[in-house]
């Protein structure tokens, strides 16, 4: 993934703005609601950019597997804030109600990313296996839209605020299922052999992957 030198040099004005932009979304935003950048509750369908607050790295977007298994993909976060002219690849949330028009903070919610791939897999988030070889569970596509229930509870995430930041954060702790029990945990970035950042659980109490959304361009 290469970048400009400029880009390279015009990262720390970029971060600047969007962390403007987000001071005053944070002041805008109705409690319950998850807001973009621009204070803008998040749509169901719509298409946004997910960007980390404070790490370093850029959007997200699509990888293959620490072993080298291209299907199904994983989810990467870019190196580059700005890769190729983007901020990675756009995604859509869609609530365990579909009716729901706005995003809400603690909502299950199923996640997309709005790209096309090689891998006959659908594009939705699901939570990976345990790896063994690494001791983690991955955030992986090949997920189920909808249907919520014990048999999709892989599915379903949650955005929700960081008690220690007040920024947002993706978290696993599905309650499509109300008679299961499921240790709930925080999404983070676990960087492998390979210097790929990939998105994984991480404890309560670690450092989560703390976000942003930035609408996507109609």
């Amino acid at each position: 993934m290469k970048t400009t030198t400029f880009l390279l040099l015009a990262s720390p004005f970029l971060f600047f703005a969007f962390a403007i932009r987000l001071t005053a979304a944070s002041a805008c935003c109705a409690a319950d609601d998850v807001c973009d950048i621009d204070g803008k509750p998040l749509r169901t369908g719509a298409e946004y950019y997910v960007l980390p607050v404070r790490s370093r790295g850029g959007g997200l977007a699509l990888g293959k597997k620490l072993n080298g298994t291209q299907c199904p993909l994983e989810v990467v976060q870019e190196r580059a804030e700005v890769s190729n002219g983007k901020y990675g690849i756009p995604l859509t949330f869609t609530p365990v109600d579909p009716k729901e028009k706005k995003i809400q903070i603690s909502t299950d919610l199923n996640v997309r990313f709005s790209a096309m791939s090689i891998c006959v897999q659908s594009m939705v988030w699901r939570l990976a296996e345990f790896d063994e070889s690494t001791q983690q569970r991955f955030i992986e596509t090949s997920g189920v839209e909808g249907n919520p229930g014990p048999e999709t509870s892989a599915n379903w995430f949650k955005i929700e605020k960081d008690v220690d930041s007040e920024d947002y954060k993706l978290v696993w702790c599905p309650s499509v299922c109300k008679f299961c029990r499921f240790a709930c945990k925080q999404v983070g970035i676990y960087m492998g052999g390979d210097r790929v950042r990939r998105l994984a659980l991480v404890d309560y109490g670690a450092r989560p992957l703390t976000i942003m959304f930035k609408k996507a361009a109609a």
